[in-house]
């Protein structure tokens, strides 16, 4: 059984209403680079918006110190960060699901690779599971992923990284994946989406 709560914050008490920070419904209102409404205070992590996770805190304060150096970073696409479960099997995704692309407006094409068909998988002992992505079929924009299965808490990277440079669906297809291995069930996903999979 998973239980997954989640968790809320604790900013009472710590001095904000004295300097007149502005909150909302427990987190604190900062800009698109954690400055809040007073100079010289700035918030990140689990008290301002965004997914609770360490590495989201972590580029968020990247983006907060550049900017106060000066530099010109690009905020944070929230839509892009990805969620892992360090659960037995491992659970990741990043982006939309069907239903939300759906509701965002795309009309979508979605690819499903088993696990089951996974030289790698199936000699690591590890065949259960699958990775299904989901692109808009207007452009090819790759919207989301989702899986579950041996290392794919690893595996995730690589969309994180094919979404932020806009990475087509047919760029991942044509992109040479090493066999055998578990990520290349990413690209037999994305065959899949097409009609182009082989190897089902």
């Amino acid at each position: 059984m998973l239980s997954a709560v989640g968790v809320s914050t604790n900013i009472e008490n710590i001095g904000l209403e004295e300097t007149g920070v502005k909150t909302d419904k427990g987190k604190v209102i900062v800009d698109d680079y954690y400055k809040t409404n007073v100079p010289n205070v700035y918030a990140i992590g689990d008290i301002v918006k965004g997914q609770a996770l360490a590495h989201v805190a972590s580029a968020e304060g990247i983006i907060c110190v550049e900017k106060i150096a000066g530099h010109h970073p690009q905020p944070l696409d929230y839509n892009n960060i990805p969620g892992c479960t360090y659960c037995s099997p491992e659970v990741a995704s990043v982006g939309y699901t069907e239903e939300a692309a759906r509701k965002a407006g795309y009309q979508i094409k979605v690819g499903k690779f088993p696990f089951t068909a996974s030289g790698k998988a199936k000699a690591a002992g590890a065949p259960d599971g699958f990775v299904k992505v989901i692109f808009d079929a207007k452009y090819g924009e790759w919207l989301g992923a989702h899986m579950i299965g041996a290392n794919v808490t690893e595996m995730i990277a690589e969309v994180v990284v094919a979404r932020k440079l806009e990475t087509t669906g047919h760029e991942i297809i044509k992109a040479v994946h090493p066999h055998p291995t578990m990520s290349e069930a990413i690209m037999e996903a994305a065959a899949a989406a097409y009609g182009e999979v082989i190897h089902l």
